[in-house]
């Protein structure tokens, strides 16, 4: 692993639910390197290297987003939208965790492209477990592309990947 590389990009504005992902991926053993914004706008910037994150490297991006969608300045529809119409990113695999039981916020989720939509369970043991089986699906039996790939074709005479 690089010095400089992410396993989760956590995008959370609830200190307690970030508290509770964080020491559960730490303790299972799920992600050495998770990095943690708290808006939507701070989510852009690092993940598209701007503002204060200008200096950090796009060719390395997260293994993983977990993505609230109530966020302060830009919501997580919109990141999501930013997220998957970019070609340097929309491999990442994303999952929306969300206090949100809102049918309309399901629908727009997937069909902007994430990955998987779940809902924060209020009671701490089933929010430790669900953060678990995330970690342990995403980060280990999944495989995902590596780094960021922006063209891919399927005719034998012309591969390409970044």
């Amino acid at each position: 692993m690089r010095s400089d590389e992410i396993d989760i990009l956590l995008v959370e504005d609830n200190q307690d639910d970030m508290d509770l992902a964080l020491h559960t991926l730490r303790r299972e053993n799920l992600a050495n390197k998770i990095f943690v914004v708290r808006d939507g706008e701070e989510a852009l910037d690092f993940l598209f290297c701007r503002g204060a994150f200008a200096n950090r490297s796009f060719d390395i991006p997260p293994k993983l987003i977990l993505l609230d969608l109530k966020l302060p300045k830009v919501d997580g529809i919109e990141v999501l939208r930013q997220i998957k119409r970019d070609d340097r990113t929309r491999t990442i695999p994303l999952v929306i965790m969300t206090s949100s039981r809102e049918e309309r916020d399901i629908v727009a989720g997937y069909s902007l492209g994430a990955n998987s939509f779940l809902q924060k369970p209020v009671d701490f043991d089933q929010f430790r477990s669900t953060v678990k089986q995330v970690g342990l699906y995403w980060l280990v039996v999944n495989q995902a592309p590596i780094g960021n790939h922006t063209h891919v074709t399927t005719g034998p005479e012309d591969v390409h990947s970044r």
